[in-house]
């Protein structure tokens, strides 16, 4: 594996992305026109998850066959994106890392099973 810095974070994982989503919520706040996450915001959860999409499709491709590095700035791109698209709907980074708490220790094969019997029941 060729990471361009192997050293550890200063920070914990968490504190990096509730960094940036303080910095994407003050964007949010104050708008500025030289500001990108300014422009993603304003394309609203459309815009913002074509963006998603995106990514998410050039995290797979570099997985598939490019470098670790690659891979890394491809991942950080789709994290990134995907905070823009959660403060687009005003959800709180809280509110994904409560769900994914309440999903630890329920198999993975079960979750999906009851959100499939649940997402039958008309609840979307």
């Amino acid at each position: 594996m060729t990471v361009s810095d192997p050293r550890p974070s200063p920070r914990r994982c968490g504190e990096v992305f509730e960094a940036l989503e303080g910095v994407i919520a003050s964007r949010k706040a104050d708008p500025s026109t030289r500001s990108y996450t300014t422009k993603l915001l304003a394309s609203g959860p459309v815009g913002a998850g074509a963006k998603v999409t995106e990514e998410a499709e050039e995290l797979v491709r570099a997985a598939c066959g490019e470098t670790d590095d690659r891979v890394v700035s491809e991942a950080a791109d789709l994290f990134y994106h995907a905070l823009v698209l959660l403060a687009c709907r005003n959800v709180p980074l809280a509110s994904v890392e409560q769900e994914l708490t309440r999903r630890f220790g329920v198999s993975g094969l079960d979750e999906k099973a009851a959100r499939t019997a649940s997402d039958k029941g008309g609840s979307r």
